[in-house]
């Protein structure tokens, strides 16, 4: 019976450093030329390490152009805290799909935002991030990519 194919996000700080060192060789190939023999041995991991593993990392930006993206948040009940999300969204060319926000408990609202990643949006994984990095977003989870 074939395994099944079951796909998770993993913040990079939870990964182990071998599926750190893969991703950094199949970048070196991609960018780069030169042998795999050549980038593991820049990277310092034995091949049958890459090969165990070469095709189960990438980067969250890597084959999400035309897919979407779904994440919930946290934050605070501020004036403007909406409308700073919408413009760090728009600033990566996504194109929101549906957008939910729950009435505001003890002054923090849920918010749930599915977006569509559009051919030239910028770098998915950095988006999340500038999200998480904006003052009053409490919490921030991806709950499906497709």
């Amino acid at each position: 019976m074939e395994e099944e194919k079951k796909y998770y996000v993993v913040r990079k700080k939870a990964l182990p450093e071998i599926l750190l060192e893969v991703a950094k060789v199949n970048s070196m190939l991609e960018n780069e030329d030169m042998t795999i023999a050549e980038a593991t041995a820049r990277v310092g991991i034995s091949r049958s390490s890459y090969y165990k593993y070469k095709d189960d990392i990438f980067p969250l930006r890597d084959n999400l152009h035309g897919s979407t993206l779904t994440f919930v948040m946290s934050m605070e009940d501020q004036p403007g805290m909406l409308s700073l999300v919408m413009k760090t969204l728009a600033s990566y060319g996504v194109n929101i799909l549906t957008i939910h926000q729950t009435i505001p408990v003890n002054g923090v609202a849920s918010l749930t935002i599915s977006v569509e990643i559009l051919p030239g949006a910028g770098d998915s994984s950095e988006m999340i991030a500038e999200i998480e990095r904006l003052q009053g977003v409490r919490y921030l989870k991806i709950l499906a990519r497709g």
